[in-house]
């Protein structure tokens, strides 16, 4: 009896090994897979500009690493003692406008040197709503609890998303020729937009990315659904959190492992679990610090921790 349908993946022509860099971009799902990614010790680059929600966002981030268009001081703003900025993640803000500005223009640079280097781009495009800046006539990657009164809410049309996505393409084109860039829409439900307009707005995003991938093939594009396996697998509400909206960890595990049958070379697996052993290892609370069990055991991961760095000397166990 099958109790479950399963999307069928395809192995990826150009999988994921520790040779990999991979950068991720995009709304708080990127978050969840580049954490498994951190956790095993890939060569990770996650969000540069904190999440970023929608295409435009990752876009002008994308844009201004490529082109090198720093943040001056008229694009900042103070708001209760907290230095932000439109476009980026209040993760990213400081308590004085210089700090504020080196913190964004370090990580342009930071940026354009991964989307230089990485093998691997994931773009994780959240929601195909967006907020206008009133005074400026600009889209906003975050709004910063500024009054809502200040900004006017749309929807992206799906011609305007693929344009966005060509363009994104297009830039990192030219810089990095050799990058598999892999899209995937978030399964967070946006329901503050309303539960018809989220359903809306991903369908925006899902037309717009396979009408780019099925017609630009040169732009080296692929997806992963994850959206479609939250909504289609793991159709019940067990597999969200206790906000109904973010998928829980059980959910995230379930599309890691979904993700890593497709994008993760099995010539590594063997690898990955002496990372999680050390991971464990390092997580271990004994009874008696000081017995002579448990100072072997110490000497024992010390030499796995330096086996795995002699081979991959990028690895880093330090909390």
């Amino acid at each position: 009896m099958k109790l479950q349908t399963q999307i069928p993946l395809d192995p990826a022509s150009n999988p994921i090994d520790y040779n990999s860099k991979i950068l991720l971009l995009g709304s708080c799902f990127a978050e969840n897979m580049g954490t498994k990614l951190e956790y095993y010790q890939f060569q990770t680059k996650l969000n540069p500009f904190g999440i970023l929600f929608h295409p435009l966002a990752i876009e002008n981030l994308v844009s201004r690493a490529v082109l090198a268009k720093s943040y001056q001081s008229e694009e900042v703003f103070e708001q209760n003692g907290r230095w932000l900025c439109f476009d980026a993640h209040s993760d990213l803000g400081a308590n004085s406008q210089d700090s504020l500005l080196e913190n964004l223009n370090s990580a342009l640079m930071e940026t354009r040197k991964w989307l230089e280097t990485a093998s691997h781009i994931i773009i994780t495009l959240g929601t195909a709503w967006v907020y206008r800046n009133k005074a400026t006539n600009q889209l906003v990657a975050n709004c910063h609890k500024v009054p809502q009164k200040a900004f006017e809410k749309d929807l992206l049309t799906v011609r305007e998303i693929e344009s966005c996505l060509i363009r994104m393409l297009d830039l990192i084109s030219t810089v990095n020729k050799n990058a598999t860039v892999v899209f995937t829409i978030s399964p967070v439900r946006h329901l503050k937009d309303g539960f018809v307009e989220n359903q809306q707005s991903k369908a925006h995003l899902i037309t717009a990315v396979q009408e780019v991938l099925s017609s630009r093939e040169e732009l080296k594009g692929q997806y992963f659904p994850s959206y479609e396996i939250m909504m289609d697998e793991l159709r019940d509400y067990r597999f969200y959190g206790k906000d109904l909206v973010h998928p829980n960890e059980l959910a995230i595990v379930y599309i890691w492992e979904r993700f890593k049958s497709v994008w993760i070379s099995e010539e590594i697996y063997a690898v990955m679990e002496e990372v999680e052993g050390i991971w464990k290892g390092l997580e271990h609370r004994p009874f008696n610090s000081e017995s002579e069990a448990h100072q072997k055991f110490k000497t024992s991961l010390a030499a796995k921790i330096t086996y795995l760095k002699e081979r991959h000397p990028f690895m880093n166990f330090e909390r």
